[in-house]
């Protein structure tokens, strides 16, 4: 079959179309933004990349074309499908009905934490050799893919919130019909298509709904908005994490920065996780995976081990250079949430030494405005933050930053970089945060860095 996928160079499309190639089939697709590392990940995989969406990319007729979320009417190429009847799906649709049939499903939802959540469940289950299959909203260090069909029944997916497609206004998830399920976190989130938390809820209730009374729903103890989600109606059976309180999954720190922890199900220990990760979010993280990979059949002795050697994502709080001294970071945080408990976790790993937390407000949710007013709230864990005024951004940052005065806002990435070339010395932590590309700062402040 010859599958094109519109929107394909989407770190979720990418991966469909790596799942489409390992099934077999012949897979070419189009994109506006076609370059390294997605495309040559792609081209390396047999895919044909096309630049641009035009009519004649779809020529010859391909056997099935499937359309990212994040086109819609009006784009030649989905207009051409519609003229020419050509049979279409969205990608959660594809994903279900070629890939997840019959397979055990583990879906990990929530607000934060979902990418490396998935990333360590897969682990997890890979470790107690059951070889799953898993697609990943990004890379996973210790897999070096994004998305595999894997050997087994059981597959891990990361359950987007975001709508499925111009023509299908749920979320993703609603497609996936997890066994298992974990419900991380709930927030108000993507204000371009959510009006409030209500409508997010209605959206998370949805998939409660489709979980099997003999399946399981996983989540934390203490977040309001899922205990009033789950109140709407659950049917299926409930095991719940927490921090130094009661839970089925406890853990309690042995490190305030969550580098070393010890675990417990339902009153009994099962074992201690020294790792490289910080924060108190990923120990939250690590008690939802370890209470899936149980469910999954992996021994929960054997699942704190394989936690020891669990190597993150890339982009979350990678160390991307350490130049005279100086380490970088690069993290993908965007919302106030993610961008405190990870400034939390460094500061409680780096102690007294200095943080400085780059900051690009890019997410749609950003970009409206939703958040400004938690900005500099979030930023507390740092002792100067630098944040990034696009021109286009539709609203001064500066207006809502009160009197931090450790905080300073620049229009310009080349004086951004500069200044932390001024300011940098030995033994600093420089956070760069962005769900972009952040136009290249990366490289540029490590360059600078080397002149200083």
């Amino acid at each position: 079959m010859h599958i094109h996928i519109l929107g394909v160079c989407g770190t979720f499309m990418g991966g469909l179309a790596v799942l489409a190639r390992q099934l077999g089939h012949q897979v070419s697709g189009s994109d506006q933004n076609v370059y390294p590392p997605m495309s040559t990940q792609l081209e390396q995989q047999g895919i044909r990349l096309l630049h641009g969406y035009r009519p004649e990319n779809l020529d010859p007729a391909p056997d099935l074309v499937v359309i990212g979320n994040a086109l819609s009417r009006g784009n030649p190429e989905v207009e051409a499908v519609l003229n020419r009847g050509l049979p279409y799906l969205s990608g959660p649709e594809w994903l279900r009905e070629y890939v997840l049939q019959d397979r055990h499903v583990i879906g990990i939802a929530g607000t934060h934490g979902k990418t490396t959540t998935t990333s360590m469940t897969a682990w997890l289950l890979e470790a107690a050799g059951l070889v799953p299959g898993f697609l990943v909203g990004g890379v996973p260090l210790n897999f070096g893919v994004s998305a595999r069909l894997g050997g087994g029944r059981h597959f891990v997916v990361e359950a987007d919130e975001y709508d499925t497609a111009f023509f299908d206004k749920r979320s993703k998830f609603v497609h996936y019909r997890p066994r298992t399920a974990i419900l991380n976190n709930l927030e108000y989130d993507h204000a371009d298509i959510f009006p409030d938390l209500a409508a997010i809820q209605k959206q998370f209730h949805h998939l409660v709904r489709t979980v099997p009374g003999n399946g399981l729903i996983v989540h934390p103890t203490d977040d309001t908005a899922l205990k009033e989600t789950l109140a709407q109606g659950c049917w299926t059976a409930q095991e719940t994490t927490a921090i130094g309180a009661e839970a089925d999954w406890r853990a309690d720190l042995l490190r305030a920065d969550g580098g070393r922890f010890r675990v417990r199900y339902r009153g009994e220990e099962i074992g201690e996780v020294n790792w490289e990760l910080t924060g108190k979010h990923n120990v939250a993280n690590a008690l939802s995976a370890l209470a899936a990979a149980r469910h999954a059949g992996v021994d929960p002795v054997r699942a704190v081990t394989a936690l020891r050697t669990f190597r993150n994502v890339r982009r979350r709080m990678e160390v991307f250079a350490e130049v005279n001294g100086i380490t970088l970071y690069d993290d993908f945080a965007h919302h106030p949430t993610a961008i405190r408990t990870t400034l939390d976790g460094l500061r409680a790993r780096v102690g007294s030494a200095r943080i400085v937390a780059v900051l690009e407000p890019r997410s749609n949710t950003m970009r409206l405005g939703v958040h400004a007013d938690q900005l500099a709230g979030a930023l507390e864990a740092a002792d100067e933050s630098l944040i990034y005024q696009p021109p286009n951004l539709g609203w001064d940052v500066r207006d809502h930053l009160g009197n931090a005065a450790s905080i300073r806002v620049m229009e310009d990435i080349g004086e951004i970089v500069a200044e932390l070339g001024r300011v940098a010395r030995p033994g600093d932590h420089l956070v760069f945060m962005s769900n972009g590309g952040f136009g290249g700062i990366h490289a540029l402040a490590a360059e600078a860095l080397r002149n200083m």
